[in-house]
């Protein structure tokens, strides 16, 4: 079982963001993950800087650390060929410590090419040729490939690493969870289900299993649910939402009617190490094994300095 941190890249700039990275290295967790976006969920948040530089730097700055993109969407904004060849140059700069995290996207980040986001089962047609690409030009050689929605030329990467990076397929349903074992190596969620697992695995499924905890650590509780409510209400508003809102001003008036109390329904908050250890514990007990910890609170260093002396040990 690995723990993670989340690198929230709505929230901060890429400096910070490498720096906090530094620091969950130091405070003993076994990697990062990092949002891929081109907006931020809500102005107030104020970043979204390319998370792929971000990553390369940090890879240079770490010796053990892990790194995922949580999650990068590369059938839209991206073309497949280009992740792919993102991804190759990541993990060879890393030293093999790079997993692809891949999913089907947000509106809110993809619309920005102006090639449209489609429904639900086009973007799973989408990711699914996206997938296919990816592992083609991951064989080595020229490939060539004709989809109903993507298209690959004549395309060969020539760096590429001795073994190829995991790639875990966000899910919240059972067909992209059978899509992660067919066309992935690894699963992720945000939910603790094990349905999710249980589907992953019947259909071969053998890699990581990531799953994100939302947390807002402060030393008063008060203070926690204030902070998250102020820059993370809109992760309350479910899926169907999040998926489909074109900009932050979108989310903002979606989010207006979200109350401190529906935080504290959603997120492990406050200093009690216990209730995040159970949250922990909750998530392994679904099937996970690389779990991560994502905090809203309002001081970083403050929940990393947290986790090294009353979570850490506990697992």
């Amino acid at each position: 079982m690995r723990l993670g941190y989340k690198l929230a890249a709505e929230a901060f700039g890429p400096k910070e963001l490498i720096r906090q990275a530094v620091r969950a290295e130091q405070a003993g967790f076994d990697f990062v993950e990092i949002s891929d976006h081109f907006h931020p969920w809500l102005d107030v948040q104020g970043h979204s800087p390319f998370a792929w530089n971000v990553l390369s730097a940090i890879a240079v700055q770490t010796r053990t650390l892990g790194l995922a993109t949580g999650v990068t969407c590369p059938s839209v904004r991206y073309h497949p060929a280009i992740v792919a060849q993102a991804a190759a140059t990541l993990a060879i700069i890393a030293d093999g410590r790079f997993t692809l995290g891949v999913g089907s996207g947000e509106r809110l980040n993809e619309h920005v090419v102006g090639q449209g986001f489609g429904d639900v089962t086009d973007r799973h047609e989408r990711l699914t040729e996206a997938l296919e690409i990816i592992n083609l030009l991951w064989r080595g050689g020229y490939q060539s490939y004709r989809g109903r929605h993507l298209r690959l030329e004549d395309a060969r990467i020539f760096d590429l690493p001795d073994t190829p990076p995991s790639i875990a397929v966000a899910a919240g349903g059972t067909r992209a969870a059978e899509l992660a074992a067919t066309h992935g190596s690894g699963l992720f969620a945000t939910e603790p289900r094990a349905d999710l697992v249980e589907t992953f695995t019947a259909a071969g499924g053998r890699g990581p299993r990531y799953v994100e905890i939302p947390v807002a650590w402060a030393p008063d509780e008060e203070a926690a649910v204030a902070e998250a409510h102020r820059t993370t209400r809109w992760a309350v508003t479910g899926w169907k939402v999040m998926s489909e809102l074109p900009n932050p001003a979108n989310f903002e008036a979606a989010s207006a009617t979200v109350r401190p109390e529906d935080i504290r329904s959603r997120f492990v908050v406050g200093p009690d190490p216990a209730a995040y250890a159970d949250a922990i514990r909750t998530h392994i007990d679904a099937g996970f094994d690389h779990v991560v910890l994502m905090n809203a609170g309002p001081d970083p260093d403050g929940f990393l300095d947290f986790f090294t002396k009353e979570i850490r040990d506990r697992f």
